[in-house]
């Protein structure tokens, strides 16, 4: 939308992430961000101009001054290239990419569509989840994790499995997914939040959702891995004990979106 030459441009997902008020040069005079309910001014002459360029996107009372002084977080943000920005990936991101244009046969190709359809539907809950203020999450993180998860409990890093509407037995070791070959899945995901725990120098906890089985069994032994459905993961993520603050949550989300963090 544009008002007296200015044009309002979305940054980060639809419906999330910040609002740019720009010049016909592409120069920003002013931003609104959506979960802070603020807008903040770089050209205070244009303050009327930005306003009303803005105005079909307020809600409630709306603060307005110059930016806030940057934090550790917003430096690092703002050093980060945008093709190292992990933060725009999908849910299945890479699995789009291969039924794109792989030349997978047909058997394959229909795995590889239900996998994609338990990542997108484990997106659709954590991206819900990741409109409050607290939260943040990734999808796609090539060979470490579906999706990873930031929050007041702390870091949580996902790998989904497709149950494939039958029973689903969670081992120790193993996921056996109705009358399949097990699947190593629990050390997998054990391994990818070790992995996730160096990189980001925090604690990080390995859980398995698993997606459409039409019963789950889990053993009593099985203590250090988390399993979800996407039914549990908001129950389980919003009851958590609490152990970062905001600004942690902040910075070690600006350490993960940055790609060349897991290399």
């Amino acid at each position: 939308m544009a008002s007296r030459g200015l044009k309002v441009l979305p940054s980060g997902r639809p419906g999330r992430g910040r609002l740019y008020v720009n010049l016909p040069d592409g120069r920003a005079v002013a931003w609104y961000d959506r979960r802070a309910n603020r807008i903040s001014v770089l050209a205070d002459e244009r303050r009327e101009e930005i306003l009303a360029a803005l105005r079909p996107y307020l809600n409630g009372t709306v603060s307005i001054g110059p930016p806030p002084v940057p934090t550790a977080a917003d430096l690092l943000r703002l050093a980060l290239p945008p093709d190292e920005d992990l933060a725009p990936n999908r849910a299945g991101e890479e699995l789009l990419g291969e039924l794109a244009h792989g030349s997978a046969g047909t058997r394959a190709r229909h795995r590889l569509r239900q996998e994609l359809t338990a990542r997108q539907r484990m997106g659709e809950v954590l991206d819900a989840l990741a409109e409050a203020e607290d939260w943040r999450v990734l999808h796609s993180i090539a060979g470490i994790a579906d999706h990873l998860v930031i929050g007041p409990p702390g870091v949580f890093c996902l790998l989904t499995v497709q149950g494939r509407r039958q029973r689903a037995v969670v081992g120790d070791l193993l996921i056996a997914v109705g009358r399949t070959e097990p699947a190593p899945a629990p050390r997998t995901a054990r391994r990818a939040a070790a992995y996730a725990t160096r990189a980001l120098s925090a604690t990080v906890t390995p859980v398995l959702a698993v997606v459409d089985a039409t019963r789950l069994e889990v053993t009593p032994t099985l203590r250090d891995l988390r399993v979800l459905t996407p039914s549990t993961t908001t129950p389980f993520l919003t009851n958590a004990p609490t152990t970062l603050k905001p600004p942690d949550v902040e910075a070690l989300y600006a350490t993960a979106r940055d790609h060349r963090t897991w290399q």
